[in-house]
């Protein structure tokens, strides 16, 4: 009766047959070579890769120690709560605006922080909301809505309310002496501040002054666009000089298409105190 022969390889070692069931003397040669380095190597390995196996745990051991402190490092790393960038002053009397991205829930009170600095009665939101306006108003500062789609030139009701706000803080209320010089949330360094020097009561002055805040997602876009528009509007600014000093205080502020739509604005508010209505023709 013929045998079924097989065929197989042990990885480099060269084909042996198998007859059935029984190992054929070229087989049992290989089986032994292979057990052969097998148990020297697995011998070998225990000598000098046991000391290896140890070191290397005790690598891992350290590893894990200064690891979790790494880990705890990340992990206050990622607690750490942070702004996402400077917010830029734009300032020119009695003008003041500050320019910033969006802050979230978590890092509100840093914003908040900030805005008190520069005496922040308003905040305008010109993007999606991604905070509750609640600590805010405990600040003491009104959240305004004027959000509008990015990459598109403001609509004429967020010019309407943008200017009358803006006219209302700076410009209007300021002459009636109404509602300008609150500092928001009792910022402080108003009472009983008698040794400060001169200059610092200068600048305490100076940042005393209301001040509007302005931002969309980045903060530079849609919010230094607005603030563009105010400032030609209130300041006599030609629209180059407007972006001109906004990018000075904030690079990489106002993008080709923003421009070009700032170039072509006109001046077209009318006070209130002018003789006619808060309208923009």
């Amino acid at each position: 009766m013929s045998t079924a022969t097989t065929t197989s390889k042990l990885n480099n070692f060269p084909s042996y047959t198998t007859g059935g069931g029984t190992v054929t003397p070229d087989e049992t040669a290989v089986v032994q070579s292979l057990r052969h380095k097998s148990s020297t190597s697995l011998h070998n390995g225990s000598r000098s890769g046991g000391g290896g196996t140890m070191s290397s745990r005790r690598r891992s051991s350290g590893n894990l120690a200064s690891g979790a402190g790494g880990v705890a490092s990340s992990t206050t790393a990622t607690a750490t709560v942070l702004i996402g960038s400077k917010p830029s002053l734009i300032a020119v009397p009695p003008l003041r605006f500050l320019i910033m991205d969006a802050p979230r829930q978590s890092n509100l009170h840093l914003y908040i922080r900030e805005l008190r600095r520069h005496s922040v009665t308003d905040v305008v939101r010109v993007c999606e909301p991604t905070y509750l306006a609640g600590e805010l108003d405990s600040a003491g500062m009104a959240l305004h809505e004027m959000a509008y789609p990015d990459g598109t030139s403001p609509p004429q009701e967020v010019l309407d309310k943008w200017l009358a706000l803006v006219d209302e803080r700076f410009v209007s209320g300021a002459q009636g002496g109404s509602g300008s010089g609150k500092s928001p949330g009792g910022s402080g360094g108003s009472d009983g501040t008698d040794a400060s020097s001169s200059q610092a009561a200068a600048g305490s002055s100076a940042q005393h002054q209301p001040t509007i805040a302005v931002h969309c997602v980045a903060g530079l876009g849609r919010a230094p666009v607005l603030v563009a528009i105010a400032l030609i509007e209130f300041a006599n600014l030609d629209p180059v000089e407007a972006v001109t000093l906004i990018r000075k205080h904030r690079r990489g502020a106002i993008n080709g298409k923003q421009l070009s739509y700032l170039e072509t604005y006109k001046r077209s508010y009318k006070r209130a105190d002018a003789g006619g209505c808060c309208v923009i023709l």
